[in-house]
């Protein structure tokens, strides 16, 4: 068998690899935005029980590497708590990667609503909003379309990092390239994997930048 016929005969793995890698990427990704706002906002937030909570979640897991945090939740959690043992991979996986995004895009989500005008808020404030009407009605939807390049970033970050998830025994590319080579001996399978790795980002880097070029900011600046 001819080291192309070999390729082709290992897609087919390689791709439900994929599958779980892309669903991976795309559930972090949207938890992390959703946490990421509640947590900017907390951060932001001038009580300081709130503020105080926030921030040290913030540091604890931009401070942490993700691997420890996804052997923690996924190993020693359960022997603390049995309770919380997690039977499916991806779950744990899920939400380690959720917990771990959402740290990074509450400093995106920040920014973010920091680098809108003053005034606004304060015209907010002289119209009578509260401090959650202000952020809800005028200054997060603002603050979306400066969002785009970074949540395009976390992607493209996750989407590689999800192949630490092969470390638990998850099915994604990583694990299932890794599987082949040890079946069959031939470290070729790398090849095809890497391309693979290549062509998702590609097409969501794609996607992204076309966002961006419409919707963002700064096309119009």
């Amino acid at each position: 068998m001819t080291a192309l016929q070999k390729i082709i005969n290992w897609i087919p793995a390689l791709l439900e690899g994929a599958k779980i890698t892309v669903l991976l990427t795309l559930a972090t990704v949207s938890a992390g935005v959703v946490l990421g706002l509640f947590l900017a906002l907390g951060k932001m937030s001038k009580k300081k029980v709130l503020n105080k909570l926030c921030g040290a979640y913030i540091f604890f897991f931009r401070g942490t590497p993700l691997l420890m945090q996804l052997y923690f939740l996924y190993f020693g959690l359960p022997k603390l708590f049995p309770v919380l043992t997690l039977r499916s991979k991806f779950l744990a996986a899920f939400i380690a990667f959720s917990l771990n995004s959402g740290a990074y895009m509450a400093e995106y989500i920040r920014a973010a609503i920091q680098s809108i005008d003053k005034g606004q808020n304060e015209a907010s404030h002289a119209l009578g909003f509260t401090y959650w009407q202000t952020m809800a009605l005028i200054i997060v939807p603002q603050s979306i379309r400066r969002l785009i390049p970074s949540i395009g970033n976390e992607f493209i970050m996750i989407l590689k990092d999800a192949s630490l998830v092969s470390l638990i025994a998850l099915e994604d590319i990583t694990k299932v390239t890794r599987s082949i080579a040890s079946s069959s001996g031939n470290e070729l399978v790398y090849i095809p994997a890497m391309i693979l790795y290549l062509i998702i980002t590609a097409v969501f880097s794609f996607v992204f930048d076309k966002t961006e070029k419409r919707y963002s900011i700064y096309e119009k600046e």
